[in-house]
């Protein structure tokens, strides 16, 4: 492991760019840049697509490891290059931002009022090309949308998926996702916090996680989660609520930082200009850093 991407990622200031649309959000993700979907007619043209707005972003001078710790990556976007050189290697290497990887294939049908990560087969392999590529850890998500049982499964899997991904030498992000229009918002996020400490108390000596959290209702909710040794970092992902909405309630939780994929890359065109672009992307990282630094 890079001892100094995990310095970084412990006490760094900043935040983590969310940049893992996969092939299920990329549509949505290119709508939003300007880009609909009559303008390409396969998914490796939409793959092209969307890699020119990653790289777009991530060679931007606004993109930095001075605001920005870590970048969350796609597989396909491990897979190809910025400028030249493999984006993980550009990341760390040109922009001094920390390599994550996403390796979830997306969420299983909801039953007991979550869902569930779908199968992984080939795991071992992609962790072990993660580890190749210089990758730091990596990123997987589930949903809850109501307390109980589901959302206990969740945490199960989450953390049991997790050993295998400490095994490689890679940090995992743990992401069980409470849905924000959940009508027991606050109950499962009370039930998430106790069955989170369970699981990290339970670590070994040598392991740290990192956790990914929808804002809670109760402002600190997580703060034994933020201060606890076998917990390298707390993010927070914006779940759906604006930027604006997403920075103010980020702001009220001491020591969470974001990882915002739509809300650091809202307002942003394909239309835009390199000067408008680069001017939006960073008003967008500031204010995403400053609700960070609280």
């Amino acid at each position: 492991m890079n001892t100094e991407q995990f310095e970084k990622m412990k006490s760094g200031r900043g935040f983590v760019a969310a940049l893992d649309q996969s092939g299920g959000s990329t549509p949505n993700a290119l709508r939003l840049y300007g880009i609909p979907e009559d303008a390409y007619s396969n998914d490796e043209q939409m793959f092209d697509l969307v890699h020119e707005m990653r790289a777009r972003i991530i060679t931007s001078a606004a993109f930095g490891g001075d605001r920005i710790l870590a970048a969350i990556l796609f597989e396909n976007t491990m897979d190809r290059q910025i400028e030249g050189r493999p984006t993980a290697d550009y990341l760390w290497n040109v922009k001094q931002v920390t390599p994550v990887l996403k390796v979830d294939k997306g969420l299983a049908g909801e039953e007991h009022g979550a869902q569930l990560m779908k199968p992984m087969p080939g795991l071992d392999e992609l962790l072990d090309r993660a580890v190749g590529n210089g990758i730091f850890g990596t990123k997987m998500r589930s949903v809850i949308k109501m307390p109980g049982s589901g959302l206990a499964a969740v945490v199960e899997q989450q953390f049991e998926i997790g050993a295998q991904i400490l095994a490689k030498g890679l940090v995992p992000i743990i992401e069980p996702e409470v849905d924000i229009h959940s009508p027991a918002k606050g109950d499962a996020e009370d039930q998430l916090n106790d069955a989170l400490l369970e699981h990290v108390n339970g670590l070994p000596d040598d392991q740290v996680v990192m956790l990914k959290l929808t804002l809670p209702d109760t402002d600190n909710l997580y703060k034994a989660l933020v201060e606890h040794p076998k917990v390298l970092r707390v993010l927070a992902l914006s779940g759906g609520y604006s930027r604006d909405e997403a920075c103010a309630r980020l702001a009220r939780n001491n020591g969470v930082i974001a990882s915002f994929s739509r809300a650091l890359t809202e307002g942003l065109t394909a239309q835009q200009s390199d000067e408008e672009f680069n001017k939006t992307l960073d008003e967008a990282i500031g204010q995403i850093a400053a609700a960070s630094g609280t």
